[in-house]
């Protein structure tokens, strides 16, 4: 049998997931962090994008977009409280393309510096669920 370690993914709805994984892809703020058991203790900052849960037993990953948030990993518990979390396949394509649409005008019909970082962060994070749902669709064919 691998070795696991438990992860639990948390935003402020509600709990995600909970369980046991082989491995733990997170999208940390400076790159994609890679989480196996025995990892070293480590808390960074998320930001948008997929979480990839490699369940034992389980071929396919479990996806998780997430919109930000804080990652901590302890000896034997990967903990990920995210802003907002969905799982991938309650995701949807067309809400994640019309706030693309949405953030991309406001960033060009900017008023204050303030419009311009929230229609940053908004796109970001369209870009980030489009990117999920089509790694999703890829999986899939």
């Amino acid at each position: 049998m691998a070795m696991t370690i438990h992860v639990d993914v948390v935003s402020a709805e509600q709990a995600i997931f909970s369980g046991l994984a082989e491995v733990v892809i997170v999208p940390a703020q400076m790159g994609e962090v890679g989480i196996y058991p025995r990892h070293a203790p480590l808390i960074t900052k998320i930001k948008p994008g997929s979480v990839r849960i490699k369940v034992p037993d389980q071929s396919e990953e479990e996806l998780i977009y997430v919109s930000g948030g804080m990652l901590e990993v302890q000896p034997g518990v990967v903990t990920i409280l995210a802003d907002t979390a969905v799982r991938g396949a309650d995701l949807d394509e067309a809400k994640a393309l019309e706030a693309k649409v949405r953030a991309e005008e406001a960033m060009r019909d900017q008023t204050s510096k303030i419009d311009y970082a929230r229609a940053q962060a908004e796109l970001a994070e369209s870009i980030a669920q489009i990117a999920a749902i089509e790694k999703l669709r890829k999986r899939s064919h």
